[in-house]
């Protein structure tokens, strides 16, 4: 039991539930699907295809900013989140695989992998290209802090309901969504390619990740920056 990872995540899931427990407002629930989409924006374009896949190019700065939009999903560092998807696509569906429904089943690669020790650790040898940028491994080593942040903004400019709402309603929903695409998507969906390993295009999750539920079609092709080119 990794107290550290385990509390805190089970804290922002009551955090959200609270949000049953105050006056509802249209103006909140607009809030939480803006911070939604915009920190889903930071995992499919940043995390995903720039830092793991390198699908497009930009300038050192906009990387950056990439990297910022990214770590307020409070998914850890870009350099961790991108070195753990490369292992992903090197072993996938085989025993090296951190995240392989085949292997462990549904749990584990939804969520239950994320809680093992050893996959806690930043594996800097498969992400050397991004490494050599001090600010990146910065973000990386203190990637709490841009979400407090912005927790700490929401809350000066709309009191709790806003950091509810807007920090831990989309956090719960942008965590589980981008989860889905590990688990869901290699066991529900269509195989339109022959891959190596079990992964499946499923149009609902592609909805909710702006484009990620197209998985066997990025499986196919890991370089495309747009995942449903078919």
């Amino acid at each position: 039991f990794n107290w550290q990872l385990h509390v805190p995540f089970a804290l922002l899931h009551v955090a959200a539930l609270s949000a049953f427990f105050i006056p509802f407002e249209w103006r909140w629930f607009w809030l939480a699907v803006g911070t939604y989409y915009f920190k889903m924006f930071g995992i499919t374009a940043g995390y995903h295809r720039y830092f793991a896949h390198k699908t497009f190019k930009t300038s050192r700065t906009f990387q950056f900013v990439l990297a910022v939009i990214g770590i307020l999903s409070f998914q850890k560092g870009p350099l961790w989140w991108a070195a753990h998807h490369r292992t992903h696509h090197k072993y996938s569906g085989l025993e090296g695989d951190v995240h392989a429904p085949e292997q462990k089943g549904f749990y584990w690669a939804h969520l239950g992998w994320i809680f093992k020790p050893e996959n806690d650790i930043t594996q800097f040898h498969l992400i050397r290209d991004f490494a050599k940028y001090p600010e990146l491994v910065w973000l990386n080593r203190y990637h709490l802090v841009p979400g407090i942040a912005f927790a700490l903004l929401l809350l000066a400019l709309g009191g709790w309901p806003a950091v509810i709402w807007g920090f831990a309603v989309s956090f719960v929903a942008s965590s589980h969504c981008t989860f889905l695409v590990n688990s869901v998507c290699h066991i529900f969906g269509r195989r339109r390619y022959q891959t190596t390993d079990d992964s499946r295009n499923n149009w609902w999750v592609a909805i909710l990740t702006m484009g990620e539920g197209w998985h066997n079609n990025h499986h196919y092709c890991q370089n495309s920056v747009r995942q449903g080119f078919y």
